[in-house]
């Protein structure tokens, strides 16, 4: 008896944690109205889920409702037809309503002790009251092997009501109702440039749905990779499917590029494509097809050259990139397009077709004579013009077979087709314009809107595409742009977020990258701006993580990172102050190399480093890791010129220049994407005087040089120091020569320079420029710069 006491008293306070803390609601995205309650509502053996079986789509949203629970709690929740004589009991009952001021995607849910009720007029309106009512309960019932568990861990010979308490999940009693801001709320993946398995395209809508987004946009095609079976058109997957190897890193990270040797391949059969198109319908999700035109064509010519302006050949791209190679605008080319079009129009059912349009080079058509002739013909102020005829005649033909393109904001350039939605990609005002013109607008500018940029320090990150884009900038996105009136506002359909998969190869990386982004860009897509908190939205998000680990997905938690500043102190040392976000009181560290634990130093006041070090940190909750394992850590140097001023006899360049004596701050550069900071550049010699403040002996000097010829930064090709104890008269103590020539990856390189001890109080170094980039690098003959990071004194 005093087991079974134990128990239920482990189980009630469980229960009251969860349903009583102030994450009792965690829903993401945020409900437009939420009115919270005391108690709680149970799910155990005695709950029965009541639906009107003669609601087809009804009844297989409730079986896959009650599917999860048992799957995830061990318990056996029955499915039942709604029988109006059972009024009470232990019920969650599904209620169609004719309740017209009730969104077509909107619903209501009321949890009191005994009761929790479920309406909505449509099947969507119950489907995200699903996704809901899964958010109110435990991370734990997304779980698909919790379930197993749970029962095995249960007290041997318990008895039926026991073991049916222990499997339990509380619902926190409230009332919500809600409905979704905007009607399209989109979620893209490129599956060109990296692809990914149907296997892995169902767990991605899975994750939509969960975050209600209804819009998948699937880039099928472009330079790398065309991805999508044609009947009519076999070479598009026998050839355009396959590149022969992938470039390694950053388009500039190695001179010459890098590239790993190994074949690439994949696409979609046709049944593949319907069984996805078949699966999101379950979801609620409407499938929106990219196929790329008239630029970003490569795969296409490599299958079909005879599409292309000159007779090639094409090579399916193995580098990343815009490409001059686009569609040539002849008949042969609109016949093709029309047959692709029309068996991808056959495979998708929605109402949307993309057609890309974005970033196609107009050199091609510059030079071909007869698309010269064609612009004269139909009296096309020029190429631009030339890519509004091609994409109106395509538009033409979508529209007579019933459906509607879409189209990346290029499209607006030389005059928008009548029918066209526009994406608004790169910035708001495509958006603004086409909106003013009347025409459907899906936003999703790429500074708030592209999840294959940096989330965090892009030092610290994986490899991304570039630029920075916070989890708080995403949050606080306003789809409808304040510079549009009300009438012009209403052509925002809604917005899309974008991850581009040049530097995603894998599923983890994929997620880590979009959650929790993705999150945040969902909440901006349904709930009313006035509800939007970003503080209660990261609240939420410390049991959201949860969620997506019960769903074995990964996500960044680049919101927990602690930054890093370091600055020079009076006595030649380094202070460093480590900050985190607010709800973060918990910061470790460690000088020694090591992965900070909860056991590891805490951090109470700025770290004072007397020697160069490695300082690794992190951020803890009771004891466990917030910021992912590892991550965050800096060099920081000390030598005798740390805090030191020093004299530039040449200026730096206005776009790298000094900023409060950086050269001998302590603090080295940060590397990551296409950019270094932190670094000073000249676009001629380096000529610095360092003054040490008093005399003392000196033996090397070391410097950091920026290598990244690819960017025309090149190391010097030559090195003097000399010494001097009035900063008048100078000795030389070194002269060496450097190898300006150096390609290879890019990155720093500390050279080292020693020379006979001397005492000193003035150390002048220049580091002279090659000039031009050397022969053999990627761009010889160019101006060369030459760029530093830190310059240490010994």
């Amino acid at each position: 008896m005093r087991a079974l006491l134990l128990v239920l008293f482990f189980f009630t306070t469980l229960s009251a944690t969860y349903c009583q803390s102030v994450d009792r609601y965690t829903i993401i995205p945020r409900p437009a109205q939420l009115d919270p309650r005391t108690g709680e509502f149970i799910i155990d053996r005695s709950t029965v889920i009541m639906v009107p079986f003669a609601q087809t789509e009804l009844k297989a949203i409730a079986d896959t409702f009650a599917t999860q629970l048992n799957r995830s709690t061990g318990l056996n929740v029955p499915v039942r037809n709604t029988n109006k004589l059972i009024s009470s009991g232990n019920i969650i009952e599904f209620s169609p309503s004719t309740d017209t001021t009730l969104h077509e995607e909107g619903y209501r849910i009321n949890v009191t002790d005994r009761l929790a009720m479920i309406e909505a007029r449509s099947s969507k309106g119950f489907f995200y009251a699903v996704q809901t009512l899964y958010q109110l309960l435990p991370p734990v019932v997304l779980s698909s092997e919790q379930g197993a568990r749970r029962r095995e861990s249960l007290p041997p010979n318990s008895s039926p009501a026991l073991r049916s308490m222990l499997l339990a999940l509380p619902i926190p009693a409230c009332r919500i109702q809600d409905s979704p801001r905007y009607g399209y709320r989109g979620l893209h993946l490129d599956v060109s440039r990296h692809f990914f398995s149907v296997t892995y395209i169902k767990k991605y809508l899975d994750l939509m749905a969960l975050h209600k987004l209804n819009q998948f946009h699937w880039h099928l095609t472009d330079d790398q990779g065309w991805r999508i079976e044609i009947k009519k058109y076999p070479k598009l997957t026998q050839v355009g499917a396959h590149r022969r190897e992938t470039i390694v890193g950053h388009y500039d990270d190695h001179d010459p590029q890098v590239f790993d040797g190994k074949p690439y391949s994949g696409f979609y059969t046709q049944d593949e494509i319907r069984e996805v198109v078949r699966y999101a319908a379950t979801k609620y999700i409407n499938v929106v097809p990219e196929i790329e035109l008239p630029g970003h064509a490569l795969a296409a010519l490599a299958s079909y050259p005879e599409l292309g302006c000159t007779p090639g050949p094409y090579t399916v791209s193995t580098k990343w990139g815009v490409f001059d190679d686009v569609f040539c605008p002849t008949e042969k080319t609109f016949s093709f397009l029309g047959d692709v079009l029309t068996e991808v129009i056959d495979l998708f059912p929605g109402k949307y077709i993309h057609i890309g349009g974005d970033e196609c080079p107009k050199v091609v058509w510059r030079k071909s004579a007869f698309c010269q002739q064609l612009i004269k013909r139909l009296r096309l102020r020029n190429e631009n013009g030339l890519q509004s005829y091609f994409v109106k005649r395509i538009d033409k033909f979508v529209t007579s077979k019933g459906r509607r393109i879409i189209g990346w904001d290029e499209i607006l350039q030389g005059g928008l087709s009548p029918n066209a939605t526009v994406m608004s990609w790169r910035s708001i005002r495509g958006g603004i314009e086409a909106a003013r013109q009347h025409h459907d607008v899906i936003m999703t500018p790429g500074q708030f809107c592209y999840f294959d940029h940096f989330q965090g320090d892009p030092a610290q990150e994986p490899t991304g595409f570039g630029s920075y884009l916070p989890l708080d900038k995403v949050y606080n996105y306003n789809p409808t742009p304040a510079e549009l009136a009300p009438a012009e506002a209403a052509y925002i359909l809604g917005v899309q977020g974008n991850i581009w998969t040049e530097y995603i190869s894998t599923h983890t990386q994929l997620e880590y990258m979009l959650w929790p982004r993705a999150a945040a860009l969902a909440e901006v897509a349904w709930t009313p701006l006035a509800q939007k908190n970003y503080d209660d939205f990261t609240r939420r998000l410390a049991v959201h993580f949860n969620r997506l680990t019960n769903l074995n997905t990964n996500y960044s938690r680049t919101l927990y990172d602690v930054a890093l500043a370091g600055k020079p102190t009076a006595e030649g040392n380094v202070e460093v102050s480590l900050s985190a976000g607010k709800f973060i009181t918990d910061i470790r560290y460690s000088l020694d190399g090591s992965i900070p634990t909860g056991e590891s130093p805490r951090y109470e006041k700025p770290i004072l480093l007397q020697k160069s070090t490695t300082l690794r940190v992190a951020s803890f909750q009771e004891g466990q890791p917030l910021s992912q394992p590892a991550k965050v850590q800096k060099e920081f140097i000390v030598s005798k010129a740390t805090g030191k001023p020093y004299t530039l006899l040449n200026a730096p360049t206005a776009g790298r220049p000094d900023r409060n004596y950086s050269l001998t701050d302590g603090t080295t550069c940060g590397m990551g994407g296409y950019e270094v900071a932190g670094i000073v550049a000249f676009s001629n010699d380096l000529n610095a005087v360092i003054d040490l403040g008093q005399p003392q002996s000196v033996e090397t000097v070391r410097v950091g040089f920026l290598k990244y010829t690819a960017r025309n930064i090149c190391l010097p090709k030559q090195v003097d120091v000399s010494v001097s104890e009035d900063g008048k008269t100078y000795r030389p103590v070194l002269t060496t020569k450097t190898n300006a020539a150096e390609g290879g990856k890019r990155g720093i390189v500390r050279i080292p320079f020693s020379f006979e001890q001397t005492t000193a109080r003035y150390v002048r170094i220049i580091a002279h420029s090659v000039g031009r980039v050397p022969a053999g690098l990627r761009n010889p003959g160019r101006t060369a710069q030459l760029a530093v990071d830190e310059i240490e004194v010994n």
